[in-house]
């Protein structure tokens, strides 16, 4: 039984996107200021002491448009000097990149693959969409580069209702967001890992796939954001609902090992995680590793996609 942990870098300008807020980056922009980097600033170095502490393999999925940025760059380099594996998360972490004519969605993946390669010497094995939004145009691209997993579908209905709402009372408010609401297909998709079949929903013999963690029943989230929030009861039954599953795929984010006390600017209004002390974020997924932890081995993404789909 295996453990995978993931944490997606994603930085503070795509959240500002998502709500709409002044600072939030356009396609291939980046501002090259410490302040526009608190993930890598100070968010990675957090996370990798945690990691060690624990004695944790991670899989990073970072954008490649960061890169831009030397310190970044020089984080996610001593990252993969640690042994931990370097994912793609594409070239400017479009949240519609579903949508965009097929030659710029392959050069969003195609080309986040080579720029992470070229900064950290380690060639993406896997893939992770922005926004956990997929296609079978998509994951046509994802298996064109070479990628050897995904790790985008999250199959949880929960989730997407929540995002459905949101961007409807934003659009009735006449309120701008980056953010699009998805395929609902997804939803039935398997809550385990899977080969890709005819429609990436579907098993098959293809790609494999690695759904982002949901319980069985309700397929409520076993994600970094829930755990942050979530009272002590509410996080043991979300680790009793993945009870006997031969791999949990835990995703976490950057913003985990943030908090309103970092210098967020307004952005921690709208993010109720980050007004939740990043130490005790990190305490509480500990905590929740532990107990997935017995019974499974903890491995990067790369070595679960292979060994439970072989």
């Amino acid at each position: 039984m295996y453990l995978g942990v993931s944490i997606d870098l994603d930085e503070l300008r795509h959240y500002r996107a998502i709500h709409g807020l002044p600072g939030s980056q356009g396609p291939g922009s980046v501002v090259l200021s410490a302040r526009e980097f608190p993930v890598y600033e100070l968010a990675l170095p957090r996370l990798l002491a945690w990691a060690r502490a624990l004695e944790l393999p991670l899989t990073l999925f970072a954008v490649g448009a960061d890169m831009a940025y030397g310190p970044a760059a020089d984080g996610l380099r001593a990252a993969a000097r640690e042994g931990h594996e370097i994912g793609n998360h594409t070239l400017d972490h479009r949240y519609d990149l579903v949508e965009l004519p097929s030659v710029e969605l392959e050069r969003q993946v195609r080309v986040g693959r080579d720029v992470l390669e070229q900064a950290t010497g380690q060639r993406p094995r896997g893939f992770r969409a922005p926004g956990y939004t997929v296609s079978d145009r998509l994951l046509d691209a994802v298996e064109a580069s070479g990628a050897e997993y995904d790790a985008s579908v999250f199959p949880c209905p929960s989730y997407w209702t929540a995002k459905l709402a949101v961007l409807a009372a934003r659009r009735l408010a006449r309120a701008r967001s980056g953010a699009i609401v998805g395929d609902p297909r997804a939803l039935a998709a398997p809550r385990e890992p899977y080969r890709r079949g005819a429609r990436y929903f579907e098993r098959g013999g293809g790609l494999r796939m690695l759904p982002v963690q949901v319980t069985r029943g309700a397929r409520l989230p076993l994600i970094g954001t829930s755990l942050a929030l979530a009272p002590s009861l509410a996080r043991r039954a979300l680790v009793r609902g993945v009870e006997g599953d031969r791999a949990v795929n835990l995703e976490l984010h950057g913003v985990e090992a943030l908090d309103a006390g970092d210098g967020l600017g307004e952005l921690a209004r709208f993010q109720p995680d980050l007004r939740v002390p990043w130490r005790e974020k990190l305490a509480r997924v500990a905590e929740v590793v532990a107990a997935l932890r017995v019974g499974r081995r903890a491995v990067t993404h790369a070595t679960l996609a292979h060994e439970v789909l072989t």
